[in-house]
């Protein structure tokens, strides 16, 4: 099993590429889809593959080597489930010529891993930027996502992980080892003062079914496709049990102010948010930003990204430790560097 984050060169990662295309080619054997062309589409915690067929059908073949086949069947069944309640198109597994929705993979080396093959969803990443009414239409997205997963019904091995206080002591333990690769001794204190907080405040959090349950997890603006306007969510690879508001933290951190405002009135059409859901939602934002560099700080391929966001996300833990608002408001970035 090969982890990301214990990759440390582009060498390291290209080896592990390799395994992983071997993979792919053992995995689509047992699929019953006349596919053309395969080509290799991302390295993250899962590796994904285009299947092109002569029929202009495409599918997202996915090589899990960090998932156990629990998980992933947990994942593909609350899609299912999601397929029943929702008036919008989400990915969804193809079985296998055995039936099953996971095949395990066993290469001549030892290595091991588990394959999915997922439908295509169709649409682009909106062009030129993203219109308000686009916007709006995301935040009615999440909303209605929340919705359906509330009325979800759990069963004894249903796996899925939970994002709150220990993943993100993880995800801080993580940044401990790599953060000199692009924060400075200052600026990782800064991180360190408000992961600190954040970890002190979410213990304190009142849990209910409103506000707490089977989410997404990762609806950044990066896995939000438009088809004919409506946006379409994909890759629920990390959904499992958390705050609604984390969720829409993941959407509204990659957009200006006022764009997260017609995010968060998007979603009042549908749930209405309770109690002080604003300071709760920064704190949000803050951890989800935190968070997604202690995921991509270990890869050599993110350092320069990484920099180059500093001045921005300094800004915002700094205006967040002073109790500063910034999620709708526009604030001072100092770049020194």
């Amino acid at each position: 099993m090969f982890m990301l984050f214990q990759l440390e060169s582009d060498e390291d990662i290209e080896k592990v590429l390799m395994q992983y295309k071997q993979a792919a080619l053992n995995a689509i054997q047992n699929y019953d889809v006349n596919w053309e062309l395969i080509r290799f589409n991302q390295l993250s915690d899962t590796c994904t593959f285009v299947l092109e067929t002569s029929k202009n059908e495409s599918f997202l073949l996915r090589i899990h080597s960090e998932m156990s086949n629990e998980e992933i069947n947990s994942e593909l069944l609350l899609l299912e489930a999601l397929h029943e309640k929702i008036d919008f198109v989400i990915p969804k597994a193809i079985l296998n010529r055995y039936g099953s929705r996971t095949i395990e993979i066993q290469l001549e080396n030892g290595f091991r891993c588990n394959a999915s093959l997922m439908s295509w969803v169709e649409g682009e990443h909106s062009k030129g930027g993203l219109t308000d009414d686009q916007i709006y239409r995301e935040g009615v997205l999440l909303a209605k996502l929340h919705q359906a997963s509330q009325d979800f019904e759990l069963t004894t091995n249903f796996k899925r992980p939970t994002w709150g206080e220990h993943s993100f002591r993880q995800a801080i333990t993580r940044l401990t080892r790599y953060y000199n690769r692009f924060l400075s001794e200052t600026e990782y204190n800064l991180y360190v003062s408000a992961a600190e907080q954040i970890s002190s405040w979410i213990v304190m959090l009142h849990k209910d079914r409103n506000s707490h349950g089977l989410i997404h997890g990762d609806l950044h603006q990066g896995n939000i496709v438009f088809h004919n306007g409506e946006p379409r969510p994909i890759d629920f690879g990390r959904c499992g049990f958390g705050y609604f508001l984390y969720d829409i933290a993941h959407t509204i951190l990659g957009l200006y102010p006022a764009q997260r405002e017609l995010v968060i009135k998007g979603y009042e059409s549908i749930r209405k948010l309770e109690g002080n859901w604003y300071t709760a939602l920064e704190g949000f934002a803050v951890m989800v930003m935190i968070e997604n560099y202690c995921h991509h700080a270990p890869d050599p391929r993110e350092t320069a990204g990484l920099k180059a966001e500093q001045p921005y996300a300094l800004a915002i833990i700094n205006n967040y430790l002073n109790g500063e608002p910034f999620l709708f408001n526009s604030i001072e970035v100092k770049n020194d560097k």
